[in-house]
């Protein structure tokens, strides 16, 4: 009986010829998705930091080059100065309260058996909701002579409360409903992280007589470092970025945008489409985009991912080697 030929061997550099080949087949089916991602991402940011030297006329549209003037005249507006304070108390409020509290929701959850997905679609369920209506039902809610909080107090002998119409209740207004809107997408993001990490971790740290908080604390914190990082940035973007929130609670309060709760994205859209001042509200959104990609390489270099791998790496082989 004849033995069967094997199959010649490609030659190595036949191989490399044929995978580079496949290479710039990929990049060649790939560059019209990337030449529409960069014209739709990068050529309006480009657009708009160079908007922001010029003086535009919305009506004949000719452009006055005025240098560093919008900046300057933006850092003495008094209004700008409201806007951006208003836009970081929410976001730094919303950070500080959402970053742990998501984290403790989800590792209960993790650690629930019986109807585990009934709770996490509860969680979830704001995220899916539309902002505008429910702003308008939390607007009724919140009403000063017929909402259902007031008149809920009002059964315990409590005063009524302009909740939209005073500066201090206004600000925890929207950082409440900012946090009840986006928790419920943190804790799915924790859950998935708490599930990517191996049950061996903890069943060794149990053996060497680890508690659930000790395990918590040296395992899973760690390892969600990566995570952390991306849920922190998220989380101060959509704080800076608010803006639905704060226009329909606002439409109907007398002077309420302009004092009480204005934010930087109502600022600058009123601006540039209200006023036509489209150079200065290109200033604000550089202001903007500025803050936020500071932050988020702030967060990144201090929450860096591979840490928190490393860190319990060398604990579990520091506890392999005591035995």
């Amino acid at each position: 009986m004849a033995k069967k030929q094997s199959k010649r061997p490609v030659k190595p550099s036949r191989l490399k010829k044929r995978m580079s080949m496949g290479g710039w087949f990929i990049i060649a089916g790939l560059l019209p998705i990337l030449a529409i991602y960069t014209y739709l991402r990068f050529v309006p940011i480009a657009k708009t930091v160079y908007m922001s030297f010029f003086n535009w006329d919305y009506v004949t549209n000719k452009n006055v080059f005025i240098d560093f003037t919008n900046y300057v005249n933006m850092f003495k507006n008094q209004q700008f100065a409201t806007s951006l304070v208003n836009t970081t108390i929410i976001a730094f409020a919303m950070f500080i309260i959402i970053m742990p509290l998501s984290m403790l929701i989800a590792n209960a959850l993790n650690n629930i058996v019986k109807f585990r997905a009934w709770y996490e679609a509860l969680y979830f369920l704001p995220v899916i909701m539309p902002m505008v209506p429910i702003t308008i039902i939390w607007k009724w809610i919140l009403n000063t002579d017929y909402g259902l909080l007031n008149w809920f107090l009002s059964l315990f002998g409590a005063s009524k409360i302009a909740w939209l119409t005073t500066p201090t209740p206004a600000i925890i207004v929207v950082i409440v409903i900012m946090i009840w809107k986006n928790i419920g997408y943190n804790v799915l993001i924790f859950l998935v992280g708490l599930r990517g990490i191996p049950r061996s971790y903890y069943e060794a740290a149990a053996i060497d007589g680890a508690n659930s908080s000790q395990s918590f604390r040296h395992i899973s914190l760690p390892l969600l470092k990566p995570i952390t990082v991306y849920v922190s940035v998220t989380t101060l973007i959509k704080g800076y970025n608010v803006y639905s929130l704060v226009k329909i609670l606002a439409s109907d309060v007398q002077g309420a945008p302009s004092y009480l709760v204005r934010v930087l994205v109502y600022d600058m859209i009123e601006n540039g489409f209200r006023f036509y001042k489209m150079g200065y509200a290109s200033a604000e959104a550089v202001i903007l985009f500025a803050i936020v990609i500071v932050l988020t390489l702030a967060q990144m270099w201090m929450l860096r991912e591979n840490d928190g791998v490393r860190r319990t790496q060398r604990l579990m082989r520091a506890g392999r080697k005591s035995k």
